[in-house]
């Protein structure tokens, strides 16, 4: 039992997926492909929940409805008509990564929603954050209106992972940094997770990270939790590669790692992708670990390279009853994030009406 309010794992039945669309005020150097990849992902969204587009003004809504018409007559020559609709909301904003300025969603002990609304500070101040940090507050007074709580801690979406029966997977690396919240320590942290999302079992990755990564590490794009109590996890398997120390001592963390019954998780090692630099030299993070899971399927990002196939094979067998779908998400990792980062469920029973 919990005490106060229970995380919902991502796997359970979703109402919608928030997208906050990218604008010419935010921070990319390829704003079409941007928006194509968005456009692109809205569309397969659709064949499985509503989506909630937030948009910057007017003008980045008439131009996100477009670009998501234009795809959609894309996709349906592909795939059944989709059952789903889109809902439009215009609050300014900084930039699109959804997961981490988006509404954590909640629900207490009679089952009623609750938006926690954590701090969001850039990633330790990287960047420009003041709008993002305003979104959650604005969107709970929205037609859309959910009951919120904000809480004086900073934290971000994709630095959690909850498997829906009590255990929380984080990054110490990213939680615990020094330009996030200086001074709390992990015993401070594990009474919040238990407080807002009653996790009594924490459990702390202590290596793993990727070049290009500006978030310190988000679970997200290293480990995430299945439904058959299973981890899919990062797997670097070229002792040439910077990465590999880091993230073979991660794996041996997670090979020590049991639930709250003690029965160890069954992991699922992803295919290490070739590296992927940006036009400056830059290596880029593409991380397969940024899947969505969204009633039924889940959306893995791809992104042109030799892994790509042996990656979705990997998260097939992680989620045997669950379709699979690529979605091309090279132009995201250009600002160093993917599918996952970009996308934030909002649970059944959260928007009414639709």
């Amino acid at each position: 039992m919990y005490k106060l309010y229970r995380l919902p794992p991502e796997w359970a039945p979703q109402a919608a997926v928030l997208l906050t669309w990218p604008h010419t005020a935010s921070d990319w150097q390829d704003l079409p492909s941007t928006q194509r990849c968005f456009a692109a992902l809205a569309a397969a969204l659709l064949q499985r929940a509503h989506l909630l587009v937030l948009c910057n003004d007017a003008q980045v809504q008439a131009d996100a409805k477009q670009a998501i018409t234009d795809a959609l007559e894309q996709h349906q020559a592909a795939h059944s008509p989709v059952a789903y609709q889109v809902l439009w909301v215009q609050i300014p904003n900084n930039d699109c990564w959804a997961r981490d300025h988006g509404p954590i969603t909640v629900f207490d002990a009679a089952h009623q929603p609750l938006w926690l609304d954590f701090q969001f500070t850039g990633w330790g101040h990287k960047y420009p954050s003041d709008l993002d940090d305003a979104i959650v507050a604005q969107l709970s007074q929205s037609p859309f209106a959910v009951p919120r709580l904000a809480v004086p801690v900073v934290l971000e979406g994709g630095a959690i992972d909850t498997d829906g029966a009590g255990s929380l997977l984080v990054s110490a690396r990213c939680v615990l940094h020094e330009n996030r919240n200086n001074g709390l320590q992990r015993t401070d942290f594990e009474k919040i997770f238990e407080t807002y999302f009653g996790c009594t079992q924490v459990l702390w990755l202590d290596h793993g990270y990727l070049q290009g990564d500006d978030t310190d590490a988000h679970i997200d794009t290293l480990a995430r939790f299945t439904p058959r109590r299973g981890i899919v996890y990062v797997a670097c398997d070229d002792p040439n590669d910077a990465h590999y120390a880091e993230l073979q001592a991660m794996q041996q963390q997670l090979r020590l790692m049991s639930d709250q019954h003690g029965q160890p998780y069954q992991l699922h090692a992803l295919p290490w992708p070739p590296a992927i630099f940006s036009s400056s030299g830059q290596r880029l993070p593409a991380s397969y670990a940024n899947f969505l899971i969204l009633n039924g399927a889940v959306f893995v990002p791809v992104y042109g390279v030799s892994t790509d196939s042996a990656a979705l094979a990997v998260i097939q067998n992680a989620f045997p009853d669950y379709d699979v779908q690529a979605i091309d998400c090279r132009a995201l990792i250009e600002q160093f994030g993917s599918l996952h980062c970009v996308t934030m469920q909002l649970p059944a029973d959260v928007i009414k009406g639709i």
